[in-house]
């Protein structure tokens, strides 16, 4: 029986970490019903930021040269509270599992990053992979209100996996030199101040709220981000970043059946092919090249207070605090 426990707690984080994110597709489904998108952002990250706080204040890490905070920060802004509201917009017509799927071209995204900033080389079999992903968001988008118009839903989610790669694209190194969970307490207090000016606004429609769209507020401020980051960060430490990583592309077909079963949407069979075919694509992006990993320090204290250049990385890595 002793054998047992370092496989399976790790499974049970990794897969703590995968329902948890699977589930905030359709709890912010059903929080729409009655709040609106930028309240809903607000008091989710209100929550979350408490959380941080609290972390902060009882482990008491090391301060962050100001230019590595004020980084994060920006990351927190961009990568948490844009991510949020921006997918939050996009949900209001766009179904759950269909939203899931779609932010899985934050991966696109950021293969983008690494040609254009940092001039890697984008094989052929990458472009393949890319024309698979336009495929599939073209499918995906086909089955939603509007489409792919510049003010339809499913652009709004397309922006929002825009900002969450922008996120993961500043805060890998942030992450690789103090720590997943210092990163994380300090985007989640800027996201939350960045949502502030909502924040009287959302405590007024959660009070008129009914008590399903309550808890599921407080599910998606609790469990995505604070138990879902910490099981995140032990999985990391246990199944490295590659193998870890992979376990992410089942976050979406998840989340489309946890829709169909407590949300009431029944997937349309042009979000399941363009969802697999989208999926396929970042798979083959997200391979090409890659033959050596970095291993992600999940430390919570900081070991240094320099401002030393932060060391260099793939830009396409797992090495990130995901926000779901």
């Amino acid at each position: 029986m002793t054998s047992s426990r370092p496989t399976l707690l790790p499974i049970l984080a990794i897969s703590t970490t995968i329902l948890v994110w699977a589930t905030a597709f359709p709890a912010i489904k059903l929080a729409l019903t009655q709040l609106e998108p930028l309240p809903l952002a607000s008091i989710r990250y209100a929550i979350a930021a408490l959380l941080a706080a609290i972390w902060l204040v009882w482990k008491r890490p090391a301060r962050m040269p100001l230019p590595h905070f004020l980084l994060c920060a920006g990351c927190g802004i961009v990568g948490g509270a844009g991510y949020s509201v921006l997918l939050n917009i996009g949900q209001q017509t766009v179904a759950a599992g269909a939203a899931s799927f779609l932010i899985k071209t934050e991966s696109l995204w950021m293969a983008t990053f690494a040609v254009v900033l940092l001039k890697e080389r984008f094989p052929p079999i990458a472009w393949g992979g890319t024309l698979l992903c336009i495929i599939g968001i073209g499918l995906i988008a086909s089955a939603q209100a509007g489409g792919l118009t510049l003010n339809s839903g499913a652009a709004f989610v397309l922006g929002a996996a825009l900002c969450s790669a922008t996120g993961f694209t500043v805060q890998r190194q942030l992450v690789s030199r103090y720590g997943a969970l210092h990163v994380a307490a300090i985007m989640f207090v800027s996201a939350a101040l960045a949502l502030s000016p909502w924040l009287s606004q959302a405590i007024a429609q959660t009070g008129d709220a009914s008590l399903a769209v309550q808890g599921w507020i407080g599910f998606l401020g609790i469990f995505p981000t604070a138990i879902g980051l910490v099981c995140w960060a032990y999985a990391l430490g246990t199944f490295g970043v590659a193998r870890a990583g992979n376990f992410l592309y089942l976050i979406a077909p998840i989340a489309m059946l946890i829709a169909w079963l407590i949300a009431g949407e029944p997937p349309k069979m042009s979000t399941v092919l363009g969802g697999m075919l989208l999926l396929a694509g970042v798979v083959i992006v997200n391979m090409r090249g890659k033959t050596v990993q970095t291993p992600v320090d999940v430390r919570t204290e900081t070991p240094a207070t320099d401002t030393a250049p932060l060391p260099t990385a793939s830009i396409v890595s797992d090495q990130s605090v995901p926000q779901r």
